[in-house]
């Protein structure tokens, strides 16, 4: 049709030939490159002797889940020999990708700076978890401290409470990998341009610390009281949060004046359902109380009743799902965002782009002889 703006041929996978060098472990650099993996790149890991990645043991289940469809390789870079051969894969990367402390890879001469004339289009990446430069660069650390040092921790738990490191997940680990991947991205289309490569330095600090510009400026808006002040203004909002339903939990956010109005139609909240609490302000006065009423009126329901109560009243609501049943949720399925593989149903990327392969399904296993699969061609600038 003259004037399509879109080409009707299938389009290559989006990361098709880029070639990523991966020495990372653990979690963050895996997770990171699996997104690459699955957006079509070619991910060649370099895991040290005598075991490899240290998760392959601590937790198989999880090495699965983060290192579908990469090839693995077993090399001690302490060995001059082994240490050449790689010397050799990384002429031929686009991008290198490490989770060392800082000044580990300058062991081998395979730090940005021994790597940057030789190479000079290649986007080397490094995942600590303070940063390569400032007081705290060298100490050891997971994502509870991570989290802790960015403040995160001290908006978590009840008001009054102790910080509670319970969000779930490893939010900082999650997010420096995801802050990484569009990093990447973005040197990568830099590149096209310029010819030339460069060191993206990813604290896993400093991921959450970025998320923490929102509350910041909610503090300033209304400051004093320290850490329980800032814990009030996260938690303590009228009609926001998880309740207690006779089977389960579900969440509710009426915020809004009208999603408000719609939940004061639909449960019966006693005084705080007439108009003196139409306003959010006067709400917000009254969140303890106002959400004390609101959780005895859930607790008289079955969760799935309630749900279906209040999508009807097209109030923002949705229960506390089983994370072993997502696979199964109708909506989910729908949108294909799962697929089977060896450590059990894994969700895709989550955004959808033209050309994206299937989720590869496997890890490799680890091999200590011959070389990497190669693609034919590379992306050039």
């Amino acid at each position: 049709m003259p004037g399509s703006a879109f080409p009707t041929a299938q389009p290559a996978a989006p990361l098709d030939g880029l070639v990523v060098l991966d020495f990372s472990e653990l979690l963050p650099g895996p997770f990171f490159t699996q997104n690459l993996a699955d957006l079509g790149a070619t991910v060649i890991r370099v895991e040290r002797p005598p075991h490899g990645d240290n998760l392959r043991r601590m937790a198989p289940h999880l090495y699965a889940a983060v290192n579908r469809g990469k090839q693995s390789f077993l090399v001690d870079l302490r060995e001059p020999g082994q240490r050449a051969r790689v010397m050799d894969w990384v002429g031929r990367a686009d991008v290198l990708v490490e989770s060392y402390r800082p000044g580990v890879m300058a062991k081998y001469g395979l730090d940005p700076a021994s790597l940057r004339e030789r190479h000079p289009r290649l986007v080397y990446v490094s995942l600590s978890g303070y940063g390569h430069d400032g007081p705290d660069a060298a100490l050891p650390g997971h994502d509870a401290n991570y989290l802790a040092a960015a403040g995160v921790l001290a908006l978590a738990g009840t008001p009054d409470g102790p910080p509670i490191n319970g969000a779930g997940v490893p939010v900082a680990d999650l997010a420096g990998a995801t802050y990484a991947t569009a990093a990447l991205m973005t040197a990568l289309y830099q590149r096209e341009r310029t010819g030339r490569g460069q060191h993206l330095d990813v604290a896993l600090t400093d991921g959450p610390l970025h998320w923490m510009n929102p509350r910041l400026a909610a503090l300033r808006v209304e400051p004093g009281g320290g850490d329980t002040q800032a814990k009030r203004q996260r938690m303590g909002r009228a009609a926001y949060g998880v309740f207690a339903c006779r089977d389960g939990y579900i969440t509710i956010g009426a915020l809004e004046d009208h999603f408000w109005r719609r939940l004061a139609a639909s449960l019966d909240l006693g005084e705080y359902g007439g108009e003196a609490y139409a306003r959010a302000p006067a709400r917000q006065a009254r969140a303890q109380a106002i959400n004390a009423r609101l959780a005895q009126a859930c607790a008289a329901w079955d969760t799935d009743a309630l749900m279906a109560h209040l999508t009807r009243a097209d109030v923002p609501a949705m229960p506390v799902r089983d994370p072993a049943t997502l696979h199964e949720v109708p909506h989910f399925v729908a949108r294909g965002m799962y697929a089977d593989t060896e450590a059990g149903p894994m969700c895709r990327f989550p955004v959808r782009i033209d050309g994206m392969p299937p989720t590869p399904t496997t890890a490799a296993a680890l091999r200590t002889e011959g070389e990497p699969e190669f693609p034919a061609q590379r992306p050039r600038a």
